[in-house]
C-alpha cells in the first residue's frame, strides 16, 4: 500500500470515528462503553447462559482488569448484577438487569434496526470486507507502539 493509499485509510477512520460520534444521544451516566458492554454480556447470555468477566474480556478483546473496572461501574449503575455460585463463591457470574435489556433493546437493536434499513446500498459482503482491513490496521498499529 503506497503512503497516500494509507493516507486515504487513516481520513476514513477519523470519519468511521465522527459517524460514531453520530450516534444517539445516551441518557446520563451512560457510556458507549456501557452499551458495548452490554450488549456483548446480553449475547453471551443467549449463548453461553452463565457470563463471567473472563467472557467478556475474550469476547471484547480486552484485558480483564479493564473489563473487571467496568463491570463495577455498570454494577453501580443499576444495569448488571452479580451473582456467586452456592458451592463456591470464586465464581462470580455477571448478569443484564432489567434496566440494562432495556438499554439494549432501545440503543442497540432498535437503533441499529432502523439504521439497516437505510444501509440497504451496502451489502453483507462490503461489511465484512471494511471490518476485516480495520482488523489488520489494528493489529499492525498495536503491534507498532
Amino acid at each position: 500500500m503506497t503512503k497516500d493509499k494509507i493516507k486515504e485509510v487513516m481520513d476514513a477512520c477519523y470519519q468511521a470515528k465522527r459517524i460514531r460520534d453520530m450516534l444517539p444521544a445516551l441518557p446520563g451516566g451512560v457510556t458507549p462503553s456501557h452499551i458495548h458492554y452490554l450488549d456483548t454480556i446480553s449475547k453471551l447470555e443467549k449463548t453461553e447462559g452463565k457470563v463471567k468477566v473472563s467472557d467478556i474480556s475474550e469476547n471484547l478483546g480486552l484485558p480483564r482488569p479493564s473489563v473487571t473496572k467496568t463491570v463495577k461501574d455498570m454494577e453501580k449503575l443499576g444495569f448488571v448484577e452479580k451473582e456467586t455460585t452456592e458451592t463456591d463463591g470464586r465464581f462470580v457470574y455477571i448478569k443484564t438487569t432489567r434496566t440494562g435489556r432495556d438499554l439494549v433493546d432501545k440503543y442497540v437493536d432498535e437503533y441499529f434496526g432502523n439504521l439497516s434499513e437505510d444501509l440497504g446500498g451496502i451489502t453483507d459482503e462490503d461489511a465484512d470486507k471494511m471490518i476485516e482491513v480495520v482488523e489488520k490496521f489494528y493489529i499492525v498499529m498495536s503491534n507498532r507502539k
